[in-house]
Protein backbone atom coordinates (compact mmCIF):
# COMPACT_ATOMS: atom_id res chain seq x y z
CA UNK A 1 0.00 0.00 0.00
CA UNK A 2 1.27 3.13 -0.61
CA UNK A 3 2.06 5.78 2.20
CA UNK A 4 0.41 8.88 2.19
CA UNK A 5 3.50 10.62 2.37
CA UNK A 6 4.28 9.00 -1.44
CA UNK A 7 1.16 10.46 -2.17
CA UNK A 8 1.78 13.77 -0.77
CA UNK A 9 5.45 13.95 -2.48
CA UNK A 10 3.76 13.05 -5.75
CA UNK A 11 1.59 15.77 -5.61
CA UNK A 12 4.10 18.41 -5.69
CA UNK A 13 4.89 19.41 -9.41
CA UNK A 14 6.30 22.78 -10.52
CA UNK A 15 4.06 24.39 -12.52
CA UNK A 16 0.74 22.49 -11.91
CA UNK A 17 0.14 23.06 -8.08
CA UNK A 18 -2.22 21.78 -5.99
CA UNK A 19 -4.24 23.41 -3.35
CA UNK A 20 -3.34 21.83 -0.08
CA UNK A 21 -6.54 23.30 2.56
CA UNK A 22 -5.98 24.29 5.75
CA UNK A 23 -8.50 22.87 8.42
CA UNK A 24 -8.87 23.05 11.83
CA UNK A 25 -10.96 20.16 12.83
CA UNK A 26 -12.13 17.17 11.98
CA UNK A 27 -15.77 18.51 10.64
CA UNK A 28 -13.34 20.85 8.16
CA UNK A 29 -11.35 18.21 7.21
CA UNK A 30 -13.80 15.79 6.22
CA UNK A 31 -16.11 18.78 4.48
CA UNK A 32 -12.78 19.41 2.16
CA UNK A 33 -12.38 16.27 1.61
CA UNK A 34 -15.43 15.64 0.42
CA UNK A 35 -15.21 18.84 -1.73
CA UNK A 36 -12.12 17.40 -3.33
CA UNK A 37 -9.28 18.38 -1.73
CA UNK A 38 -6.07 16.11 -2.45
CA UNK A 39 -3.91 17.28 0.63
CA UNK A 40 -5.08 18.92 3.99
CA UNK A 41 -3.09 20.85 5.97
CA UNK A 42 -3.16 21.74 10.02
CA UNK A 43 -3.12 25.68 10.48
CA UNK A 44 -1.23 26.67 14.09
CA UNK A 45 -3.01 29.88 13.83
CA UNK A 46 -6.70 28.43 13.47
CA UNK A 47 -5.96 25.71 15.79
CA UNK A 48 -5.01 28.25 18.61
CA UNK A 49 -8.36 30.23 17.88
CA UNK A 50 -10.00 27.02 18.61
CA UNK A 51 -8.55 26.72 21.74
CA UNK A 52 -9.49 30.60 22.95
CA UNK A 53 -5.50 31.44 22.30
CA UNK A 54 -3.91 34.13 19.77
CA UNK A 55 -1.31 33.02 17.56
CA UNK A 56 1.67 32.77 17.80
CA UNK A 57 3.50 29.75 19.95
CA UNK A 58 0.85 29.35 22.03
CA UNK A 59 0.32 25.97 21.24
CA UNK A 60 2.59 23.46 22.78
CA UNK A 61 4.33 20.46 20.66
CA UNK A 62 1.70 17.57 22.35
CA UNK A 63 -1.08 19.78 21.53
CA UNK A 64 -0.33 20.10 17.67
CA UNK A 65 0.20 16.15 17.39
CA UNK A 66 -3.15 15.21 19.34
CA UNK A 67 -4.45 17.98 17.32
CA UNK A 68 -3.05 16.58 14.00
CA UNK A 69 -4.09 13.13 15.07
CA UNK A 70 -8.12 14.36 15.57
CA UNK A 71 -7.76 15.38 11.79
CA UNK A 72 -6.23 12.15 10.72
CA UNK A 73 -8.54 9.96 12.08
CA UNK A 74 -11.67 10.99 10.08
CA UNK A 75 -9.97 11.69 6.65
CA UNK A 76 -7.99 8.82 3.60
CA UNK A 77 -6.02 12.62 2.23
CA UNK A 78 -2.40 13.59 3.23
CA UNK A 79 -2.29 15.76 6.16
CA UNK A 80 0.55 18.25 7.01
CA UNK A 81 1.31 19.81 10.03
CA UNK A 82 1.81 23.29 10.84
CA UNK A 83 4.33 22.85 13.34
CA UNK A 84 5.75 26.92 13.58
CA UNK A 85 9.58 26.54 14.86
CA UNK A 86 9.67 22.70 15.52
CA UNK A 87 8.62 23.50 18.81
CA UNK A 88 12.12 24.20 20.00
CA UNK A 89 14.97 26.25 19.04
CA UNK A 90 17.41 23.38 18.73
CA UNK A 91 18.13 20.93 16.03
CA UNK A 92 17.91 17.93 18.42
CA UNK A 93 14.26 19.47 19.20
CA UNK A 94 13.13 19.75 15.64
CA UNK A 95 14.50 16.51 14.52
CA UNK A 96 12.54 14.98 17.27
CA UNK A 97 9.26 16.45 16.34
CA UNK A 98 9.79 15.49 12.82
CA UNK A 99 9.67 11.49 14.48
CA UNK A 100 6.43 12.39 16.55
CA UNK A 101 4.85 13.53 13.47
CA UNK A 102 5.69 10.71 11.54
CA UNK A 103 4.61 8.39 14.48
CA UNK A 104 1.10 10.11 14.12
CA UNK A 105 0.65 9.46 10.64
CA UNK A 106 1.36 13.31 9.13
CA UNK A 107 2.62 13.00 5.73
CA UNK A 108 5.20 15.85 5.88
CA UNK A 109 5.19 19.13 8.35
CA UNK A 110 6.71 22.71 8.12
CA UNK A 111 9.25 24.26 10.11
CA UNK A 112 9.85 28.03 10.46
CA UNK A 113 13.01 29.81 10.92
CA UNK A 114 11.57 31.98 13.17
CA UNK A 115 11.32 31.95 17.36
CA UNK A 116 8.29 31.90 18.34
CA UNK A 117 9.59 34.18 21.57
CA UNK A 118 9.94 37.81 19.32
CA UNK A 119 9.83 36.27 16.15
CA UNK A 120 13.08 37.11 15.45
CA UNK A 121 15.10 34.91 12.48
CA UNK A 122 17.35 32.50 13.88
CA UNK A 123 21.35 32.87 13.03
CA UNK A 124 21.49 31.81 9.28
CA UNK A 125 23.99 29.00 10.69
CA UNK A 126 21.70 27.92 13.02
CA UNK A 127 18.41 27.88 11.04
CA UNK A 128 20.35 25.89 8.32
CA UNK A 129 21.31 22.94 11.04
CA UNK A 130 17.83 22.90 11.84
CA UNK A 131 16.91 21.91 8.61
CA UNK A 132 19.18 19.44 8.23
CA UNK A 133 18.75 17.86 11.59
CA UNK A 134 14.94 17.85 10.78
CA UNK A 135 15.89 16.21 7.11
CA UNK A 136 18.00 13.64 8.61
CA UNK A 137 15.09 12.61 10.66
CA UNK A 138 13.20 12.44 8.44
CA UNK A 139 15.48 10.42 5.59
CA UNK A 140 16.40 7.92 8.58
CA UNK A 141 11.94 6.78 9.16
CA UNK A 142 10.78 3.87 7.81
CA UNK A 143 8.64 5.33 5.34
CA UNK A 144 8.64 9.12 3.42
CA UNK A 145 8.34 12.00 4.94
CA UNK A 146 7.74 15.64 3.21
CA UNK A 147 9.81 18.46 5.02
CA UNK A 148 8.72 21.92 4.09
CA UNK A 149 11.17 24.61 5.08
CA UNK A 150 9.88 27.97 5.73
CA UNK A 151 11.97 31.44 5.80
CA UNK A 152 9.18 33.23 7.88
CA UNK A 153 11.67 35.95 8.02
CA UNK A 154 10.37 38.08 5.00
CA UNK A 155 7.08 38.00 6.33
CA UNK A 156 8.15 39.31 9.83
CA UNK A 157 10.42 41.79 8.10
CA UNK A 158 13.54 40.47 9.87
CA UNK A 159 15.33 40.31 6.17
CA UNK A 160 14.53 40.99 3.03
CA UNK A 161 14.23 38.84 -0.22
CA UNK A 162 18.05 38.45 -0.80
CA UNK A 163 18.03 36.51 2.04
CA UNK A 164 15.19 35.02 1.93
CA UNK A 165 16.47 33.36 -1.14
CA UNK A 166 20.01 32.84 0.30
CA UNK A 167 17.79 30.76 2.91
CA UNK A 168 15.90 28.80 0.89
CA UNK A 169 18.80 27.73 -1.42
CA UNK A 170 20.76 27.03 2.03
CA UNK A 171 17.21 24.89 3.15
CA UNK A 172 16.98 23.01 -0.33
CA UNK A 173 21.15 22.31 0.27
CA UNK A 174 19.92 20.79 3.73
CA UNK A 175 17.90 18.35 2.78
CA UNK A 176 14.07 20.41 2.37
CA UNK A 177 11.71 18.09 0.41
CA UNK A 178 9.54 21.99 -0.09
CA UNK A 179 10.62 25.51 0.00
CA UNK A 180 8.02 27.86 1.28
CA UNK A 181 8.70 31.92 1.59
CA UNK A 182 5.20 33.25 3.15
CA UNK A 183 4.22 36.30 1.54
CA UNK A 184 6.88 38.15 -0.24
CA UNK A 185 5.73 41.27 -1.44
CA UNK A 186 5.01 40.85 -4.82
CA UNK A 187 4.23 38.29 -7.64
CA UNK A 188 7.44 38.79 -9.10
CA UNK A 189 8.99 38.44 -5.66
CA UNK A 190 7.79 35.19 -5.75
CA UNK A 191 8.77 34.29 -9.44
CA UNK A 192 12.30 34.81 -7.93
CA UNK A 193 12.23 32.27 -5.81
CA UNK A 194 10.87 29.86 -7.56
CA UNK A 195 13.61 30.78 -10.47
CA UNK A 196 15.96 30.26 -8.12
CA UNK A 197 15.58 27.23 -6.45
CA UNK A 198 14.82 23.79 -7.70
CA UNK A 199 12.73 22.50 -5.22
CA UNK A 200 8.56 22.56 -5.18
CA UNK A 201 7.93 25.90 -4.06
CA UNK A 202 4.49 26.58 -1.67
CA UNK A 203 2.82 29.59 -2.39
CA UNK A 204 0.76 31.18 0.88
CA UNK A 205 -2.45 32.57 -0.45
CA UNK A 206 -3.74 35.25 1.47
CA UNK A 207 -4.03 39.08 1.66
CA UNK A 208 -3.11 40.61 -2.01
CA UNK A 209 -2.06 36.88 -3.25
CA UNK A 210 -5.53 36.07 -2.95
CA UNK A 211 -6.28 38.31 -6.01
CA UNK A 212 -4.46 35.64 -8.44
CA UNK A 213 -5.85 32.94 -10.15
CA UNK A 214 -4.85 29.54 -9.71
CA UNK A 215 -2.63 30.16 -13.12
CA UNK A 216 -0.73 32.69 -12.40
CA UNK A 217 0.42 30.68 -9.47
CA UNK A 218 1.14 27.94 -11.92
CA UNK A 219 2.89 30.69 -14.50
CA UNK A 220 5.42 31.21 -12.14
CA UNK A 221 6.62 27.53 -11.03
CA UNK A 222 4.84 27.45 -7.82
CA UNK A 223 4.02 23.69 -7.11
CA UNK A 224 1.45 23.97 -3.84
CA UNK A 225 -0.62 26.30 -2.67
CA UNK A 226 -1.52 26.98 1.27
CA UNK A 227 -4.08 28.77 3.38
CA UNK A 228 -2.40 29.08 6.07
CA UNK A 229 -6.07 30.88 8.81
CA UNK A 230 -7.49 32.08 5.61
CA UNK A 231 -10.25 29.75 5.60
CA UNK A 232 -10.07 30.02 9.23
CA UNK A 233 -10.78 33.41 9.16
CA UNK A 234 -13.47 34.00 6.85
CA UNK A 235 -15.36 31.70 9.35
CA UNK A 236 -14.69 34.27 12.32
CA UNK A 237 -15.30 37.36 10.27
CA UNK A 238 -18.99 35.86 9.51
CA UNK A 239 -19.43 35.06 13.20
CA UNK A 240 -18.09 38.69 14.24
CA UNK A 241 -20.54 40.37 11.43
CA UNK A 242 -23.63 38.52 12.96
CA UNK A 243 -22.80 38.90 16.46
CA UNK A 244 -22.00 42.22 15.91
CA UNK A 245 -25.38 43.14 14.09
CA UNK A 246 -27.54 40.98 17.08
CA UNK A 247 -25.46 42.02 19.57
CA UNK A 248 -25.46 45.50 19.00
CA UNK A 249 -27.98 46.31 16.27
CA UNK A 250 -30.82 43.91 16.85
CA UNK A 251 -30.98 42.65 13.26
CA UNK A 252 -30.65 39.01 12.73
CA UNK A 253 -30.31 39.20 8.80
CA UNK A 254 -27.05 37.77 8.14
CA UNK A 255 -28.08 34.73 9.84
CA UNK A 256 -30.06 34.23 6.23
CA UNK A 257 -26.48 33.62 4.10
CA UNK A 258 -26.07 29.96 6.36
CA UNK A 259 -25.68 27.04 4.35
CA UNK A 260 -28.34 24.53 4.79
CA UNK A 261 -27.56 21.85 7.65
CA UNK A 262 -28.51 19.04 4.89
CA UNK A 263 -25.99 20.13 2.85
CA UNK A 264 -23.43 19.84 5.47
CA UNK A 265 -24.50 16.91 6.46
CA UNK A 266 -24.19 15.17 3.09
CA UNK A 267 -20.46 16.17 3.20
CA UNK A 268 -19.81 15.07 6.55
CA UNK A 269 -21.29 11.25 5.59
Amino acid sequence: MTHPAETFRALHIKGDPFIMVNVWDRGTAKMMQSMGAKALATSSAAHAFTMGRPDGGTISRDEALAHAAEILSVVSVPVQGDFENGFGDDPDTCAETVRLAAEVGLAGICIEDISTEGFDAYDFDLAVERIKASADAARNLPHDFVLTARADGILRQRYDLNETIRRLQAFEAAGADCLYAPLPATMDDLAQICSATNAPVNALVAGSYAQQPLKAFAEIGIARISLGSSLASICQKAIHDAANAMLDHGDFEPLLARIKGGKINALLK
